[in-house]
């Protein structure tokens, strides 16, 4: 007769190997997923089991090999550090170095993590992000926007050079929810705003980008967004300095007759500088090139 104890081993032993590999399949989707893959001019730190000897600091060549400590190579580039520490055990093997290695590879110094942010930020420069992040998050990074940002921003991959643009809206679950990822190594471009000026006797003369809106400005729209014309001003001799291929020309904007209706509004290019001349007499006679040198120095507002 078999003995139960052995029957119940011989049991157990079975339901082991039958349970084995769905547990260890269990444990590996547990395990969290490296984003990090070794690149040209990584600093690697290898480390091997019980053999200091074989221990290092190396650099990722340009063809994406590790120069080992016990000679030769071995291809690490778009790797993870746990599947180079594979590699590197295998080569060990082959070799005739070692019968079991256990190696650990970290990577210490990764140039491919820098992103660049560049143009109109408050903090240009390159920044370490170990994963990929929100280009809002990388927008923080740099302080932000400048009051001179386009909101149409770019976005360049790194390798590919593929250019993705993103728009960064007023409405926070509309900027959030369109949100584009930065991976480390990309680079994101500002621009820098068109603007349109009001400038002389308005509420708040300055310069007003547009691309805070969805469609181009008014005369009257910017005038609004000016904080109006007050009783001082004379809208009446109100002119428009627009930048062409021939140098600047003045138009003559005749202001209270557009807000009463008399006057078709006019759209403004990208440059234009509204002036409205208060009532002193020598205020009406500025010229064109006085105008255009205060709008170089003129505050400028987001909406």
């Amino acid at each position: 007769m078999r003995n139960p104890t052995i029957r119940n081993l011989s049991n157990l032993l079975v339901l082991s190997l039958v349970l084995a590999p769905g547990l260890a399949a269990q444990q590996q989707a547990a395990q969290p997923q490296e984003s990090l893959l070794i690149g040209p001019g990584d600093l690697l730190h290898v480390q091997v089991l019980d053999t200091l000897e074989l221990e290092e600091h190396a650099r990722v060549t340009d063809a994406g090999e590790l120069p080992l400590v016990s000679g030769g190579s071995v291809k690490v580039a778009s790797l993870t550090p746990i599947q180079a520490a594979r590699v590197i055990e295998d080569a060990l093997v082959q070799r005739n170095i070692m019968l079991h290695p256990h190696v650990l590879v970290t990577v210490e110094q990764n140039p491919n993590q820098m992103v660049s942010v560049l143009g109109e930020v408050q903090r240009p420069s390159a920044y370490p992000i170990e994963t990929p992040r929100s280009v809002l998050d990388v927008l923080a990074l740099a302080g932000g926007l400048t009051s001179g940002a386009d909101r149409n921003i770019l976005i360049e991959r790194k390798g590919t050079k593929e250019k993705i643009p993103y728009f960064v809206s007023n409405k926070g679950d509309v900027a959030v929810d369109n949100a584009v990822t930065v991976n480390p190594g990309d680079t994101v471009l500002v621009p820098k705003a068109d603007l349109v000026y009001a400038l002389g006797d308005v509420g708040r003369p300055g310069g007003y980008a547009m691309a805070d809106i969805s469609s181009k400005l008014s005369v009257l729209e910017l005038t609004s967004l000016a904080g109006g014309i007050p009783p001082t001003g004379v809208p009446g001799k109100a002119r428009l300095i627009r930048k062409t291929d021939q140098g600047y020309v003045e138009i003559p904007i005749p202001l209270n007759k557009m807000e009463q209706g008399k006057r078709s509004d006019l759209p403004l290019q990208a440059g234009d500088i509204l002036y409205v001349p208060f009532s002193y007499l020598r205020n009406l006679a500025v010229n064109a090139a006085a105008i255009v040198a205060t709008a170089g120095n003129a505050a400028v507002y987001r909406f």
